[in-house]
């Protein structure tokens, strides 16, 4: 019997098989899922609820606008935390002694351009038997002044009257680093944590000033606290964001209106009539 031959060998063997390509309709299909209403959509209601914070915003500013037309009140011998915040941008009057010993430099500060700091001192009040000592923003001073030494005639002695406003705890941001008491190192107003290492309330009194360039510059020269205008200074931007939006949303409507207008090109014709894209 003759051998067998290479034919037989090798007879019953598949022939390898190519890997099945993916077919494009299924990118084709995913691209179709984004909705191009989307962003005019989204940008119409982001407007619209700028509009409701613009009127809550409105509001606040003229209450608080209210409170400084008011007479500056006495505070009482004993003060609840809770409640400062209802007294947001009251002007108060206190009298008492500065604790200079205890003074904090919160900084750094920008002033016009120059690097300084703010000078948080603890004032023991003299207004009655119990009356507990508060913290005092007495205002900016330059980096240059930063020792006691260089600025005596900016640290009073004896009895003294503040005149100021009445604010509410500030919430610190992740962006600014923590305040290193024992190295004398501020950098957020944390009311909590200097009432806590000074002993005072936890009350913050923003020294008051009358909007006087010649005695601010007299006071920045011999290293006297500048204090603050008794004005409100909160951000009312929302104008500026309901326009931005409602812009952003007419400009994609008009866009979207433009692609739908437009008739098809003879290659979608031929794209959209083919067996891939109706499968």
């Amino acid at each position: 019997m003759p051998p067998p031959t290479l034919r037989y060998r090798t007879q019953g063997v598949a022939p390898a098989r190519r890997p099945a390509r993916r077919p494009a309709r299924l990118h084709l299909h995913h691209r179709q899922r984004a909705d191009p209403t989307a962003i005019p959509i989204t940008a119409f209601a982001l407007g619209t609820w700028q509009i409701v914070r613009l009127d809550r915003k409105t509001k606040q500013i003229a209450q608080l606008e209210d409170r400084l037309i008011r007479d500056p009140m006495p505070l009482p011998p004993r003060i609840d935390p809770d409640a400062v915040p209802g007294f947001d941008y009251r002007r108060v009057r206190v009298t008492g002694r500065l604790r200079h010993d205890q003074e904090m430099l919160l900084g750094p500060r920008v002033h016009e351009g120059a690097n300084g700091f703010m000078v948080i001192t603890p004032l023991e009040r003299d207004d009655g038997d119990g009356a507990s000592p508060v913290l005092v923003n007495r205002g900016w001073i330059a980096k240059k002044f930063e020792r006691k030494a260089d600025r005596s005639i900016g640290l009073p002695q004896g009895l003294v009257t503040v005149e100021g406003l009445l604010r509410s705890p500030w919430k610190k941001n992740m962006f600014t680093p923590d305040n290193v008491p024992l190295k004398g190192q501020w950098y957020f107003p944390d009311v909590a944590q200097m009432a806590a290492f000074t002993g005072c309330e936890p009350v913050w009194i923003e020294e008051t000033t009358e909007p006087d360039f010649i005695m601010a510059a007299e006071k920045e020269s011999k290293g006297i606290p500048l204090g603050r205008i008794a004005e409100v200074n909160l951000r009312n931007n929302h104008a500026q964001y309901i326009f931005t939006w409602y812009s952003l949303s007419l400009a994609t409507t008009i866009m979207f209106w433009m692609v739908v207008r437009k008739p098809p090109s003879d290659i979608a014709l031929k794209v959209r009539m083919s067996k891939e894209w109706r499968l």
